[in-house]
């Protein structure tokens, strides 16, 4: 059941993706993809805020991991990174943010190369 779940969550989070992409923008920075990730960590932040007291834990599942994942993984990022700042782990939580962002970022450059390389 609690794959179905996040299945489900996940693509209505790819749909509201996609209906963010269709928004008409011309211009080169990418302000729909920032806003994604906006909304999607502000959402999760409220889910996770709302958790404990008032979803179930299919529910949770449904919006946090489905519907969050599904609308844009950089939420959960965010949140993780939230947890640590909130935990008083700071330096972690730097760590943890900018490993992310770089990492990432090497690891498009990377993919990208292989793909042009090998294919």
């Amino acid at each position: 059941m609690n794959f179905l779940l996040v299945g489900l969550g996940g693509a209505a989070g790819a749909v509201l993706r996609y209906l963010v992409s269709l928004i008409p923008y011309k211009g080169d920075f990418p302000l729909l993809t920032l806003i994604t990730n906006l909304l999607g960590a502000v959402i999760i932040g409220f889910i996770s805020g709302i958790a404990e007291k008032k979803l179930s834990d299919n529910a949770v599942l449904f919006l946090k991991t489905g519907l969050c994942g599904g609308f844009t993984t950089f939420s959960t990022f965010s949140l993780e990174a939230y947890k640590l700042f909130e935990l008083n782990h700071t330096y972690l939580a730097v760590i943890y943010s900018i490993l992310s962002v770089a990492l990432c970022i090497t690891g498009v450059f990377a993919g990208t190369l292989f793909a042009k390389r090998f294919v």
